[in-house]
C-alpha cells in the first residue's frame, strides 16, 4: 500500500493484505490468546501473547497510523483507556496539563479525578484565545496541551498550528482529540500536533456496535528525552487495556466506509443546521459549517467538510431543552455519537454531567445532535416537529 494513495483507498487496503495461506480477501480474525514458539523465544511474526500483540490488532493499528499520517498507532479497549495510557506515558507528578475549557466531560474527569490526585496539575483555557493560551502555559511545568476541534459539545474551532507553535516553544506536546472530525475530515499531525487520540467507538467504528480507542504518534515525539511512542507501547503491553480481536476487526470493517459515511454525515448536518438558523424556538445553532460560526473560516482551512455534529441552544431554558431532546423519534435519546443512526443528547445531564459546577459546565439549554446518514428530509422533519411541540 502506497502512502500516497487517496484516503479512501488506504481506508480499505492499509493493513488489509489478503491471507497468504488461503487467498481470502478479508484477513482472518485471530481468535487466540497465545502463539506457539519455534523454540524458547522463537516468536512467529513477533507474536507471543495477545496482550502484547495480535495480528488483527496490528492490522488496525497499521490502518490508523496510515489514515492519520502517523508513524505508529496503538489500539485500546476504549477511548478513555487510550487517553489514560497516553497521559501516564507523558506526565509525572509535578507536571501541568492545559486543556480546552469545553473538552469532553469524561476526559476532564479522567484528569481531575485520577491524574490530579497522583500529583499532576490541571487548568483549562479558551483555546481560541491565543493570548490566553500563552498566558496559561507554565514554561517549567506544562508538558501537555490538550484540545478538541471541533469541541464537544459547543463546536469551538481551535487553530492547531498556532497552539502547537506556542506549546512547542516551552517544550510541551500537543494532543488533539480528533473524534468529532475523524481522520477523513481532519489530520491534526499535519498541522503540527504531536499526538492524536480517538474514541474509535464513534465515527471510525461508525455503527454503534464496538467500543475502542486509539493513540497515533510520530516517532520523533520525545518526552523527557525518550520516545513517547515507545512509552505508550510499553504501557499498552504492561497495563493491558488493549482491544480484542473482534473489536479490532469490527473497527476496521467500519473504517472501510468512513469516507462515504462522513460525506453523508456532513451534508445532512449542513442542511439541518442551515434550516435551523433563525428558528423562533432556538437561541443559537452551533455548527462550524455556518458562515456566521466564529470558527467557520478556520475550520474550512483545517477540515475537508464540517462534520455531522450540531448543538443548539433552546429558548426556554433547561426544561424546554429536555422536552426537545425527549420528543424526537428518529433522533434517539442516547449517549455517544458518530453512528449511522441519528442520536440526540442532553449534555448537561448526560455526557457532561461530571463537569457541572466547573468552567466546563454546559449550559442547561444546549442539546447535541449526532446527525446520522438517514434521509435528510426525514431527519429535518423530525427536528422541526419536535420544535413545534415546545
Amino acid at each position: 500500500m502506497n502512502s500516497e494513495n487517496d484516503f479512501t483507498t488506504r481506508a480499505i487496503h492499509a493493513g488489509q493484505d489478503f491471507d497468504p495461506t488461503t487467498g481470502a480477501v478479508i484477513p482472518p480474525i485471530y481468535f487466540t490468546t497465545t502463539f506457539v514458539q519455534d523454540g524458547i523465544g522463537g516468536f512467529r511474526g513477533g507474536y507471543e501473547y495477545t496482550r502484547g500483540g495480535n495480528p488483527t490488532r496490528t492490522a488496525l493499528e497499521t490502518l490508523l497510523a496510515s489514515l492519520e499520517g502517523g508513524d505508529r498507532a496503538y489500539s485500546f479497549a476504549s477511548g478513555l483507556a487510550a487517553e489514560d495510557t497516553l497521559l501516564r506515558a507523558a506526565l509525572q507528578p509535578g507536571d501541568h496539563i492545559l486543556m480546552g475549557n469545553d473538552v469532553y466531560g469524561g476526559t476532564h474527569r479522567l484528569v481531575s479525578r485520577v491524574h490530579v490526585p497522583w500529583g499532576v496539575s490541571l487548568s483549562t483555557v479558551e483555546m481560541g484565545d491565543l493570548d490566553a493560551v500563552e498566558k496559561a502555559l507554565r514554561p517549567d511545568a506544562t508538558k501537555v496541551v490538550w484540545l478538541e476541534t471541533p469541541s464537544n459539545p459547543l463546536m469551538k474551532i481551535t487553530d492547531i498550528a498556532a497552539v502547537a507553535e506556542l506549546a512547542h516553544r516551552i517544550g510541551a506536546i500537543v494532543v488533539v482529540d480528533n473524534t468529532f472530525a475523524s481522520p477523513y475530515l481532519q489530520q491534526p499531525l499535519s498541522f503540527g500536533a504531536d499526538v492524536v487520540v480517538h474514541s474509535t467507538t464513534k465515527y471510525l467504528g461508525g455503527h454503534s456496535d464496538v467500543l475502542g480507542g486509539a493513540v497515533v504518534l510520530k516517532n520523533e515525539t520525545l518526552v523527557r528525552g525518550e520516545s513517547l511512542a515507545d512509552q505508550v507501547g510499553f504501557l499498552q503491553f504492561g497495563v493491558g487495556a488493549v482491544s480484542g480481536p473482534m473489536d479490532a476487526w469490527l473497527t476496521m470493517r467500519g473504517i472501510k466506509t468512513l469516507g462515504v459515511r462522513m460525506d453523508r454525515h456532513s451534508s445532512n448536518a449542513q442542511r439541518i443546521a442551515e434550516a435551523l438558523v433563525g428558528h423562533e424556538k432556538l437561541e443559537r445553532v452551533y455548527y462550524p459549517g455556518l458562515p456566521e460560526h466564529p470558527g467557520h473560516e478556520l475550520a474550512a482551512t483545517q477540515m475537508r467538510s464540517f462534520g455531522g455534529m450540531i448543538s443548539v441552544a433552546v429558548r426556554g431554558g433547561g426544561e424546554a431543552a429536555r422536552r426537545f431532546a425527549e420528543s424526537m423519534e428518529l433522533f434517539q435519546l442516547a449517549e455517544s455519537l458518530g453512528g449511522v443512526e441519528s442520536l440526540v443528547c442532553y449534555p448537561s445531564e448526560m455526557t457532561h454531567a461530571s463537569v457541572k459546577g466547573t468552567q466546563l459546565e454546559v449550559p442547561e439549554n444546549v442539546v447535541r445532535l449526532s446527525v446520522g446518514i438517514e434521509s435528510p428530509d426525514d431527519l429535518l422533519a423530525d427536528v422541526l416537529s419536535a420544535l413545534t411541540r415546545l
